[in-house]
């Protein structure tokens, strides 16, 4: 299918395949899939800009779904996701003016890959780490006899006891209170990402509601939805007044992604929020080791390394989409079969 936009031709049904894998992974994550995404439709033949803007296109859709979803399950905190767009919305402008300075520089393909490179593997290798230690603790005081306890960290600690006013409470995410100036600074950061990287911004925002306010994992994976819908709005509309969005090719991505999200949504009802953070630190790593391959294959001319990118990053997206699945039929199952052994 040929986008005259871009000037690329690009087959629709791998379009739409991405589109449903990581339908799932953004429903189950909390993420818009951005980071796997903008990558993989810039290995297809967008260039960059255009990768970025369409994907900020198809994510703003993609959210709204899977936020429905969140919100009848419980799992978004709207008064944290208001105040965090605020940032947002100033941050998406930053990160889209830095692209179109970087595009006339020639050098944003570049640039943005690298920058992939490191946010991915830092923050992967970091959750990783975190999950399984937070596992093998859960183990150690299962074993001894004791209940397990979810007394928050250090950082939390600190983060929530910065003495900033004005100050607001989020009862929905247990947290009595805290300086506003905290959540700004989160959507604000995150919101320079999504208009730099053509991401909701999901994959940094998610950990942070977990590792800085202390936020629980599936509360911060509806909220973070939640907010993706209106960063990916804006981006949409901050890309497209520059003439940098395929709307075909956003909608053939929606089709997919709106049936995916409500699996990968439902799943996280089944599902502890340590092995969410735990599976969403493996896919971040591999993602970034596909971003790295292609950055290699480009600089030494590397065609079949070039192709073998792009295939691991919709293998990535594609085994874990099947992962989310199985684990939730298999959990709804289990959950099933306990309901009428108790009705027995």
């Amino acid at each position: 299918m040929y986008f005259p936009g871009a000037g690329v031709e690009i087959d629709p049904v791998m379009l739409l395949l991405m589109g449903v894998v990581v339908g799932v992974c953004s429903g189950f994550f909390g993420f818009g899939g951005g980071f796997m995404m903008t990558p993989a439709l810039n290995m297809f033949g967008l260039p960059m800009p255009f990768a970025i803007g369409t994907d900020l296109t198809q994510m703003a859709g993609s959210a709204a779904i899977s936020t429905m979803k969140h919100r009848k399950l419980g799992h978004v905190d709207v008064r944290l996701g208001l105040v965090m767009i605020l940032g947002t919305v100033t941050g998406v402008e930053v990160g889209k003016r830095l692209i179109m300075y970087m595009e006339d520089l020639g050098n944003v393909d570049l640039v943005v890959r690298y920058i992939y490179i490191v946010l991915l593997a830092g923050l992967g290798l970091y959750m990783f780490k975190e999950a399984r230690k937070s596992a093998a603790s859960k183990s150690t005081v299962i074993s001894s006899g004791n209940t397990p306890q979810n007394a928050p960290s250090w950082l939390v600690q600190k983060v929530r006891a910065l003495n900033l006013p004005p100050f607001i409470s989020l009862p929905v995410s247990g947290i009595s209170r805290i300086s506003i100036w905290v959540p700004l600074g989160i959507g604000f950061s995150t919101g320079v990402l999504a208009g730099l990287l053509g991401v909701g911004g999901g994959f940094i925002r998610m950990p942070a509601l977990v590792y800085l306010l202390g936020v629980p994992t599936v509360v911060a994976v509806g909220t973070d939805l939640f907010e993706i819908v209106v960063s990916g709005a804006y981006g949409c509309f901050t890309y497209a007044m520059v003439g940098r969005v395929e709307i075909m090719a956003a909608i053939i991505i929606l089709i997919g992604s709106s049936a995916g999200v409500q699996i990968g949504a439902t799943a996280t009802r089944y599902i502890r929020g340590a092995n969410i953070r735990h599976y969403f630190a493996i896919t971040i790593i591999l993602a970034g080791v596909s971003v790295a391959l292609k950055q290699v294959a480009q600089l030494f001319g590397l065609a079949w390394l070039d192709t073998t990118a792009i295939y691991m990053l919709l293998g990535v997206a594609g085994g874990m989409a099947l992962l989310i699945a199985v684990m939730f039929i298999r959990a709804k199952s289990l959950a099933k079969k306990d309901t009428l052994d108790i009705r027995q």
